[in-house]
């Protein structure tokens, strides 16, 4: 899509902190962090929304939410457990869909969130 940000984005016609790429994915630093560690992560492929999305996605989006893991730890936030099984840290993941949903842009984007919760309180 001509205008959408994120194509941009992942064209490399617009700069972004990235933090993992390859052939189907890219995942980068948000410009407006909600938590000290904002992260999102997009399909290079120009889908609108999660609606849009359809049982021949499943990969992709298996792919996305895979890679949640591996960020946070890469970005201190993982799961871990303390010695008496305990579980510390953690973190969040979002996808907006339409605007109802507080979709802002109209590329599928998943929203990791990590570190002390600004959101505490909220569901």
């Amino acid at each position: 899509m001509e205008n959408c940000i994120f194509c941009k984005i992942a064209a490399k016609q617009i700069p972004a902190s990235v933090v993992y790429e390859d052939d189907e994915l890219l995942a980068f630093k948000d410009i407006n962090p909600a938590a000290p560690v904002h992260l999102l992560v997009i399909p290079k492929r120009h889908v609108a929304t999660l609606s849009d999305c359809g049982a021949g996605d499943a990969p992709l989006l298996g792919k996305m939410l895979g890679l949640v893991p591996k960020l946070a730890a890469e970005f201190g936030c993982a799961v871990s457990y303390g010695a008496d099984g305990t579980p510390n840290g953690g973190y969040k993941t979002l996808i907006n869909s339409g605007p109802d949903g507080g979709q802002e842009v109209y590329h599928l984007h998943l929203h990791l969130y990590g570190g002390p919760r600004p959101w505490r309180g909220q569901r």
